[in-house]
């Protein structure tokens, strides 16, 4: 995987919006954030602009892209906030020149299309926080982030959870949003699981369909070919008035509990309040244990 080249201070950083749209003046927390870092900010075209849910059309949300990944003084392009569109305009980004000046994409949530086309295209990216949160995440979502994008050594200590799977396992991080992945599958913007450790995360999504898509992995055949899972945040999860009987969390234990891999559950990253940053496509090793589980990056 190639790691793009980290932050240094000078660099710029572009703030874009690939789906939903960012209307509001909300966006002075991240700017004075970013200049306390002694980066540069460049707002895209895309912010501020309104077609019903999204930041503008799709050619209009591809073409701000495009111009953020062409240029060569943009070191990272961070997401304003998802919703729903990225996939819409995938199909339309070259990535040539990316290809040449590789930079940091940044996001979470819709950015998981992002985060796995990049993969497949074999390119390091960051799942972290995103400019709308910035002033109302935890510290540690800021900091953390800071430090996957200058390059710091970044490594997590978690709490035992009591439904964790003890082990050991080492490979490429890759994953995102649950129903991101699900939705990709098949596409050529998959990712490819085998030897990979797995991280999921969802938002306000019915329990039958949590089901539902780790039903689909698992006949996709990207279970069996995992060395370790890390599950975020299952982030108001919603029922039906006949109940499924189980949690989120209960839910992935029971489609995977046939594979011997380690499980860490309650991991800070996803939507929640502390959403620590992981660089997708970096090589990590997790240990889960009964006393103290740790991801650290390699």
């Amino acid at each position: 995987m190639i790691t793009p080249p980290y932050l240094q201070k000078g660099d710029t950083v572009a703030i874009v919006a690939t789906a939903r749209k960012n209307v509001d003046d909300n966006l002075k927390p991240t700017i004075d954030l970013l200049h306390s870092w002694g980066l540069e900010v460049v707002i895209g075209s895309t912010i501020g602009l309104d077609l019903n849910q999204l930041a503008g059309t799709d050619e209009q949300r591809a073409a701000d892209f495009q111009h953020q990944m062409d240029n060569p003084n943009i070191k990272a392009i961070w997401c304003a906030r998802g919703g729903y569109g990225t996939v819409r305009i995938i199909d339309l980004l070259d990535f040539t020149k990316f290809k040449q000046h590789p930079k940091w994409i940044v996001g979470f949530s819709d950015v998981t299309v992002l985060h796995n086309h990049l993969n497949t295209m074999g390119y390091k990216s960051i799942h972290g926080t995103m400019p709308v949160s910035v002033e109302k995440t935890a510290p540690e979502s800021i900091s953390s982030l800071r430090t996957a994008l200058f390059g710091d050594p970044l490594q997590y200590k978690i709490d035992p959870f009591p439904m964790n799977r003890f082990g050991k396992a080492t490979g490429e991080l890759v994953g995102g949003n649950l129903s991101i992945l699900y939705s990709l599958m098949g596409s050529k913007s998959a990712i490819d699981c085998t030897d990979k450790i797995l991280f999921i995360e969802d938002l306000d999504e019915y329990l039958y369909h949590i089901d539902r898509m780790m039903m689909n992995l698992k006949r996709n055949g990207c279970l069996e070919s995992i060395k370790g899972i890390i599950v975020g945040g299952m982030t108001k999860m919603k029922d039906n008035d006949i109940p499924w009987g189980k949690d989120a969390n209960q839910i992935i234990q029971d489609v995977t509990q046939k594979y011997n891999i380690p499980v860490l559950y309650n991991f800070p990253a996803g939507h929640v309040h502390d959403n620590r940053a992981l660089i997708m496509g970096n090589i990590v090793s997790m240990d889960v244990n009964e006393n103290c589980n740790t991801v650290v990056f390699k």
